[in-house]
């Protein structure tokens, strides 16, 4: 793409901390060069073993990489992948913690350290699939941005020195990478807990706060975070010549040696590296946020890496050894078809249209999960654009995470918008199709949202099975990356970053064979689309792409279809928009009459029609009718009364609702009246005796408030 003059905005240098594009912000009016950066991270395996903490350090991990960048993370989504959560607790396998507890105890991990550091998150979606029994999916994906004035990029010289700020250094964590990459075993919940690392998003908040100020990161010549690996990695990637004194590191608590002070993965910690003239300034700067910062290493002339401790030399590596990234292996890869049969493939069902509907609406991957949203601060920070679940009523989830870009003075239209594509069903039956539709399926959702598709930069996150040297494995990454360089290719779109994760296997499970695709793309507050239906008596409009339940994938009726809805959603109102996914028709459909309670009475669609996955389609309303096309099709208008109706049938929207709100809500409740009221239902059916009545002035329980004065237990 850069070859071909399509990707001039990819900010250039020897950094690599996230993917960086350059963009322009408007503020009071005026046009600012600003650099923008997202990336995407994995804790699967720590979340496996330690939920809470594993998850906390996943957008810990995910928040450092641009962070480093000198760039303030103000947007976060969530995806993750988890077995049957409803199941009992009996039928947890030996050496594994149950699945329900896996996932509720990651969302509060995730969720506080967020809370704690103040990030909105917009977006968060679970999925389900027998496969992440083997081990859980847990995925963070953060964009950032920074006026380009205040980020500096220069190769470190000679003298120059590297100081390390933010927390201290321990034990915690030692291992992790490496531990992140091995198979689970019976006894990995038992002895890899050491390699969980320990978040603290307090200390990262302060290094936020420092690095937004344009007299301190104007001093920095190159930044590295902490991550896998430790010192030896964040400092010794800085420059071609390094010397680490490892004494000189803050420590936790004595009793370190060297190697365990080079290779721990203590967290929020960061490397940076600035002129010996600047030294003291900078220090001093990171002493104002209550930020312990202390020189560590230089940068020497000699191309070594040197560590020392104690006053000896304990490694001692020439960096072109270094530069051959070790032995160099060669497997092979066999890609092998599927046999099995296409999700796209739709079979006529006797049970009625509304038994099908329902059981669409309470399939697990497709119910509500409000109860899990609701756990996370959408709206901190001031610049959420889009709730992540929207209409007066707040039930229809968004397509997408809309936030404005972090100006900290001065007014801005200018917004981000992050999206992702996945689909584990799809995944399992042809990994090639599963990236490819992965890619599909974010950029419609970007374009759903009233995003101009030309302009969308890529992540990728992998996420496999344990390959062992077999051909028949790594045929399956092999088939993934294919399928996502084609969509890449056909559409035109790039991936400039992205994560791998090869471990997930416990014994004879493997999870599915996964790409997601994160995209990113900019825009202005006023284009933005949201997916509840606004008004009775629009009219709803489909932009088909019915799949051929076969192999190929049509990306030139795809691209038609992208530039059909940019074109209307530049030359008319459009009222409410949904990309089409797995559930088709009739899923879109349910989602947007949720928000505002408003029904639809459809035309005369077969149930096929209804019910057939589409990739690459839309459906939208509109106040003022449009020309029907081949690519735009009128298919009903919005009604004041709550209801489907769909040739002679009447479906209530309360009923539909009802099963799209039950599945979960065992796990993740959603009626926080009922919580209370099943309380004091409990407390009295123990008897008052136990009670001791205090009065209060106001207590909050979750999201409902009580203002009067009332007692409590």
């Amino acid at each position: 793409q850069r070859a071909n003059g399509l990707l001039d905005d990819l900010e250039e240098s020897d950094e690599i901390n996230a993917c960086s594009i350059k963009i322009d912000v408007d503020v009071d009016g005026k046009k600012e060069p600003w650099l923008l950066m997202f990336k995407n991270e994995t804790h699967n395996h720590p979340t496996e073993i330690e939920p809470f903490g594993g998850a906390s350090t996943c957008i810990g991990g995910a928040i450092r990489d641009p962070l480093s960048g000198r760039s303030y993370v103000y947007q976060a989504m969530r995806i993750t992948g988890a077995g049957n959560i409803l199941a009992p607790v009996t039928e947890t396998l030996p050496g594994k913690l149950p699945q329900q507890i896996i996932s509720k105890g990651a969302a509060r991990g995730y969720s506080s350290y967020g809370n704690q550091i103040g990030l909105a998150t917009t977006y968060v979606k679970e999925f389900f699939h027998p496969g992440f029994v083997a081990k859980r999916m847990e995925v963070g994906a953060v964009v950032g941005a920074a006026p380009a004035a205040s980020v500096k990029r220069e190769q470190p010289l000679p003298t120059d020195i590297i100081i390390l700020l933010g927390g201290k250094t321990g034990r915690d964590g030692i291992g992790g990478a490496t531990g992140s990459s091995k198979v689970q075993t019976t006894t990995s919940k038992e002895t890899a807990g050491s390699e969980v690392q320990k978040g603290n998003a307090i200390e990262e908040r302060k290094i936020q706060r420092l690095f937004r100020q344009p007299k301190v990161t104007t001093l920095i010549k190159k930044s590295n975070d902490f991550g896998a690996g430790g010192v030896s990695v964040a400092i010794g990637e800085l420059a071609d010549g390094v010397k680490i004194n490892l004494d000189k590191i803050p420590l936790k608590y004595e009793g370190l040696n060297g190697t365990e002070l080079a290779i721990s993965e203590s967290q929020e910690r960061m490397a940076v590296v600035v002129a010996k003239e600047d030294v003291t300034a900078f220090i001093d700067f990171a002493a104002d946020e209550n930020i312990l910062a202390v020189a560590v290493a230089e940068v020497t002339t000699e191309k070594r890496l040197v560590m020392q401790w104690r006053g000896e030399t304990i490694v001692d590596l020439k960096r072109s050894f270094l530069d051959t990234n070790g032995v160099r292996v060669k497997v092979h890869a066999q890609v092998k078809d599927e046999t099995a049969k296409s999700p796209f493939c739709y079979t006529e069902k006797k049970a009625s249209v509304e038994e099908q509907w329902t059981a669409l609406v309470s399939n697990m991957n497709h119910a509500s999960q409000k109860g899990l949203q609701t756990l996370f601060d959408s709206s901190i920070g001031r610049t959420t654009v889009l709730q992540p679940i929207g209409g007066k009523y707040q039930i229809t989830p968004t397509e997408a995470s809309v936030q404005k870009l972090p100006v900290e003075k001065g007014f801005t239209t200018t917004v981000s918008v992050l999206a992702h594509g996945y689909n584990p069903l799809i995944a399992s039956w042809s990994p090639f199709h599963g990236a490819a539709y992965a890619v599909i399926e974010a950029t419609a959702r970007i374009i759903a949202t009233g995003s101009d598709w030309r302009n969308i930069r890529f992540s990728f996150q992998e996420y496999f099975e344990r390959m062992d040297k077999k051909p028949e494995k790594f045929g399956k990454p092999v088939a993934a990356l294919l399928g996502a360089l084609d969509a890449q290719i056909a559409l035109g779109l790039p991936s400039i970053g992205g994560k791998d994760s090869m471990s997930g296997t416990f014994e004879h499970l493997h999870v599915p064979p996964s790409l997601l695709a994160f995209g990113v793309a900019v825009t202005t507050s006023e284009r933005i689309i949201s997916p509840e239906f606004k008004e009775p008596n629009e009219y709803l409009y489909w932009i088909p792409a019915e799949q051929n339940e076969a192999l190929e994938i049509n990306y030139p009726a795809i691209i038609t279809n992208f530039e059909t809805f940019r074109t209307l959603q530049e030359n008319n109102t459009i009222t409410a928009a949904r990309s089409l996914r797995d559930g088709g028709i009739a899923e879109a459909v349910s989602t947007m009459m949720y928000g505002n309670k408003i029904g639809v009475e459809l035309q005369d669609l077969s149930q096929k029609t209804l019910f057939q996955p589409q990739y690459g389609g839309f459906i939208f309303t509109t106040e003022a009718k449009l020309p029907e096309t081949e690519h735009v099709k009128l298919i009903g208008k919005t009604t004041e009364d709550f209801t489907i109706r769909y040739k002679e049938q009447v479906i209530e929207g309360q009923t539909l609702q009802a099963a799209f709100e039950g599945v979960l809500e065992p796990i993740y409740p959603i009626n926080t009246v009922l919580l209370v009221l099943n309380f004091f239902n409990f407390i009295f059916k123990i008897g008052l005796s136990s009670l001791r009545l205090v009065p209060i002035n106001k207590i909050i329980f979750g999201p409902l408030k009580l203002n009067k004065s009332c007692l409590i237990v």
